[in-house]
């Protein structure tokens, strides 16, 4: 099948003991992300998937290696790396190009003077920024925590872990495979590609290079690519046989609508109409959380939408974010007193969601989010 081909897609809670013990109880199933063809019978459904969202970044600092492995140890059948460029050229795992909040770049005098502010998706952000540093360079940094008043045990990490590239998460994606004798696959996130592109940094030739370099551009599900803009993911289409991601936030558009003045907003996305649209050139949505099932007035757990169901009947699958045990993120009535750090009825919320018929989460404790997987497959037989 050529690559990019549009055809098949128009017609388409203890840490410790959980790290040990989870990996017997996983059932995996990369293998899965192809969609069912229409007309032809559709297979049974697979387990849902878990992805270790930016890693086990509820343990560790996030877009480590050493989150990313603990996320596999515990069970994850995908690992998340979200993709920024440095001034090199080279790709990064960070959630934002600003690392003044995930690195100790800002205790490091020889780095003061690299601190500034830029326009990043129409807003003004401070900081320092990966494009502004060659490879070499952040690697003398080190990871620290994003949340450390919520995650305050997690910095004690601080300090110890590198920015990983891409092809180091690739390389370590493939080594805990054979390690755990099981697919391990990646979820990689173009961050902010009308940014990248509009400073001579674009993001999709060398996701597309890589993988191809690393022999997983197939639609066997161990590379899944992902996006919040359709352009930026219409062009790894084209490139790439792989499955693609439409992630679909709160509200709001993608930001090459904005940039581009025209384009569908997020809401537009979610219609039965916006998602066939999706279904030209991807296929998945990973919409947040609150568009599967939002939140009352009172921030208690409401009523799903109509949204998997929606999906499901325009071929698309359904992975929604973001999934943490802290009750700073669960719904009201799903927390456990008034500590935001404390952990809450996690368990339940996942229940929940999981009777929704997703085909996936990404979640932040994917050692929760697989035992409650567990724990849901069991009760359906």
């Amino acid at each position: 099948m050529a690559a990019g081909t549009t055809t098949r897609r128009r017609t388409a809670a203890l840490l410790g003991a959980a790290a040990v013990l989870l990996p017997l109880l996983t059932v995996t199933t990369p293998a899965a992300a192809a969609p069912a063809t229409p007309g032809r019978a559709a297979p049974e459904k697979a387990a849902p998937i878990v992805l270790g969202h930016r890693g086990a970044s509820g343990y560790r600092p996030e877009h480590t290696l050493e989150s990313y492995e603990l996320a596999v140890r515990m069970g994850a059948d995908y690992i998340e790396p979200d993709l920024v460029p440095t001034r090199d050229g080279a790709l990064v795992a960070r959630h934002e190009n600003e690392i003044g909040g995930t690195t100790d770049v800002a205790d490091r005098p020889e780095f003061a003077n690299r601190r500034t502010t830029k326009r990043i998706d129409g807003r003004n952000v401070t900081g320092w920024f990966t494009e502004d540093f060659t490879l070499a360079e952040l690697k003398t940094l080190r990871a620290i925590e994003r949340l450390p008043d919520i995650r305050q045990r997690n910095t004690v990490y601080d300090g110890l872990y590198q920015v990983p590239t891409l092809q180091e998460v690739i390389d370590l994606a493939k080594r805990l495979g054979k390690r755990h004798r099981r697919t391990v696959g990646i979820f990689p996130e173009t961050k902010h590609p009308t940014y990248f592109r509009s400073i001579g940094l674009p993001l999709e030739n060398t996701v597309i290079a890589t993988l191809k370099r690393n022999g997983l551009d197939h639609r066997d599900g161990r590379a899944i690519v992902q996006s919040f803009e359709p352009t930026s993911l219409r062009m790894l289409d084209k490139g790439l046989k792989v499955p693609v991601l439409q992630a679909i936030s709160t509200s709001g558009a993608p930001y090459d609508t904005v940039a581009g003045g025209q384009g569908p907003t997020y809401a537009d996305m979610v219609t039965p109409a916006g998602l066939k649209e999706i279904g030209t050139y991807a296929d998945w949505i990973g919409p947040e959380k609150s568009r599967v099932i939002p939140l009352n007035a009172d921030g208690t757990l409401g009523t799903p939408t109509p949204l998997v169901r929606d999906a499901h009947a325009a071929g698309l699958k359904v992975s929604p974010y973001t999934f943490r045990n802290e009750n700073r993120f669960l719904p009201a009535d799903l927390r456990n007193g008034t500590a935001p750090g404390d952990y809450g009825k996690a368990l339940k919320e996942y229940e929940i969601f999981y009777r929704t018929g997703i085909d996936g989460l990404f979640s932040d404790n994917p050692d929760t989010a697989i035992i409650a997987r567990t724990a849901f497959l069991k009760s359906r037989g």
